[in-house]
This record gives C-alpha cells, structure tokens and sequence, in this order.
C-alpha cells in the first residue's frame, strides 16, 4: 500500500494550483481592469509551490516582478461539478499564498492578447505557508491578510471583500475541471500589489492564524 499523503504537506504531492483573478474590487480599480461577472482563471504548475525556508526566484526574462498576497483554499476529497452549497464540505483547509507575478511581461501578455503563463507559472512563483486545517479557521470570508516588504507594511485586506465567495469558485472551477484532494485554489489578491527585487525580504500573514517569511533571490541558472 502506499503511505498515506499528509494534507499538511499538500505542495509536496497536490497536483493543481488553480488561480483567480480579479476577486477583490479595489485591486480590479488598481490595475485599470473590469469586474466581470465570472472569475478570470488561471493554473500554475505544481513546481511553482515554494514552502517556508525556500527562496522566491526571480525569473531572469523579467524586470517587475510583484507579489500578490492570496488565501488558499485546499481541497480534501475529489469532486466535480460540485453544488455551491455543497462546496465547503470539500474543503480541508487553507493556506495563506503568493501569486508571484512578473508584471512587465503579463502587461505584455496582455497587449498581445496572449495567456499570462509566462508571467504567472514559472518555477517558485507560488509561495505558501504552513497548512491551517478547516477547523481552525471558522469564517473564511472574515480574515484579515497582510504583507510587508523588508518591515514596510504593502498589502493589507478582508476576505470579506472578495467578489466571488469561496463555496461560489469552488463550484464554478469543479465545473470546468475536475479538482482533486490535495490540489489549492487561490481566490485572488486585495490591493497594494507591488514590486520586490533580489534580496528582499517578504512577511505575510492571516491575523491571528498564521505567518510566514520569504527571501527573493536570483536563480543560478
């Protein structure tokens, strides 16, 4: 039989990192984007996940690489096509997550009308904490996030803020494809999304719940 695969260590054997955009209406007004009426999706590959005492890696190929502060939301059993008031018993927990962006070239991306994978799936652009189980966390949509750049404090947000609820993405992403236990969905950024470079160090947290500390550097190859 096969060892049984640890929730809590989700980024070492979860398959799928799916991504929402545009979520929180003041980081839509901050990016100059329109709310639309279904969540923008994306993916990042499953070596994007960075757990704590790793390194952030800034991709050679850009110049404005930004964090972008997300709560996680871990699925703990399969499911498809699942009912939105159904959503929440699909949930193991969460984690608070980076969307690591290299914003010069998504602007690029997005000129061209071309997909974001560029600026959105490299290698370690999906950092993560430590895995918060369900229980711990009574009301997902009454959390405060923060993130500070080098002690200066940059994102500040309420869950409550988000556009479209949890239960709500987690039925309209199982719609389209099936999630699986183990994999994360991140449910977007609030504003103060702004830029890092080598050698900075990044604190986020969830008030009261969890934190944790990065390092950005360049990668050796």
């Amino acid at each position: 039989m096969a060892a049984p695969r640890p929730l809590s260590r989700f980024w070492e054997w979860g398959k799928n990192i799916v991504c929402v955009g545009r979520n929180y209406a003041d980081h839509v007004k901050e990016m100059q984007s329109a709310v639309l009426s279904e969540p923008v999706l994306f993916l990042k590959p499953s070596t994007a996940y960075v757990p704590e005492g790793s390194a952030i890696l800034m991709p050679a190929y850009t110049r404005n690489l930004h964090h972008e502060l997300e709560l996680g939301v871990v699925m703990g059993r399969r499911g498809c096509a699942v009912p939105e008031a159904a959503a929440m018993d699909y949930v193991a927990g969460y984690a608070l997550c980076l969307d690591m962006t290299a914003r010069d070239v998504q602007d690029e991306c997005k000129k061209k009308g071309l997909p974001w994978t560029l600026a959105k799936s490299f290698t370690a652009s999906c950092p993560v904490s430590a895995f918060v189980p369900k229980e711990k966390i009574p009301d997902p949509h009454n959390l405060k996030l923060w993130l500070k750049v080098n002690g200066e404090l940059r994102q500040e947000g309420e869950t409550a803020s988000m556009i479209f609820s949890i239960p709500y993405i987690i039925s309209y992403v199982s719609k389209i494809m099936t999630l699986e236990e183990g994999d994360i969905i991140l449910t977007g950024t609030p504003k103060g999304v702004g830029p890092v470079k080598e050698n900075d160090e990044i604190q986020a947290g969830i008030h009261g719940v969890v934190s944790m500390r990065f390092k950005v550097e360049k990668p050796e190859y």
